[in-house]
């Protein structure tokens, strides 16, 4: 979680009870840091009969810092984990340093036109560090807006679209993602996560 405007990544997981730290309780003063420890001291959500690890910002403490995202990132890739950063749309450097650090770079947006018109100056900011960036579009499309016209007006190419899954909002608001195989953000999932091991460096990978 690389957003400290944004709420907390555990209330999304139903993770927000779990002990553990947050950003703010992380201490990484720099060097490597086992994945192995990062797994036994942060909360961890169970989804099925899985779990993830989770590293989220608190509702009102700081976020981390730019040495501290590169820290969790290098430490999941040597371990061959998985590591997704939520990056904020603004600029900041805890962001920008999981952008450099990552295999694939992933801009989700709505089929709307207010929503391109924003993705296009994330788009516009992140081009300048030289990363390559990909489209999740995920509908509705209200105004009959496709992913060919939101990859058009946004000159990159989308890698999954999806429809809209029917109580994702309601499940994400009692914090139960959903764990279900099949459906439009299953589909899209696997569609993200096989590029990435199309691009994965032998080490691990982070997105």
């Amino acid at each position: 979680d690389c957003d400290p405007l944004g709420g907390g990544l555990d209330l999304a997981v139903g993770a927000e009870q779990v002990g553990g730290p947050r950003w703010s309780g992380l201490s990484l003063a720099g060097g490597r840091v086992p994945a192995s420890a990062l797994h036994a001291a942060l909360p961890t959500a169970r989804l099925g009969g899985r779990s993830l690890t989770v590293l989220s910002c608190d509702r009102d403490g700081p976020g981390p810092d730019a040495a501290a995202v590169r820290t969790i990132c290098d430490a999941g890739r040597r371990a061959g984990d998985t590591v997704v950063c939520d990056v904020p749309r603004h600029p900041c450097e805890p962001g920008t340093a999981a952008l450099e650090t990552a295999d694939l770079a992933v801009l989700v947006v709505p089929a709307e036109v207010r929503a391109c018109a924003a993705a296009a100056t994330v788009a516009a900011r992140i081009s300048r560090y030289g990363i390559a960036l990909h489209l999740v579009v995920r509908g509705p499309a209200p105004g009959g807006i496709t992913p060919s016209d939101v990859s058009r007006v946004l000159d990159l190419p989308v890698l999954a679209a999806m429809r809209s899954q029917r109580g994702l909002s309601g499940a994400l608001d009692r914090g139960a993602v959903p764990g279900r195989s099949r459906g439009p953000l299953a589909t899209a999932a696997r569609q993200v996560m096989a590029a990435l091991e199309g691009a994965v460096r032998p080490q691990g990978s982070a997105a």
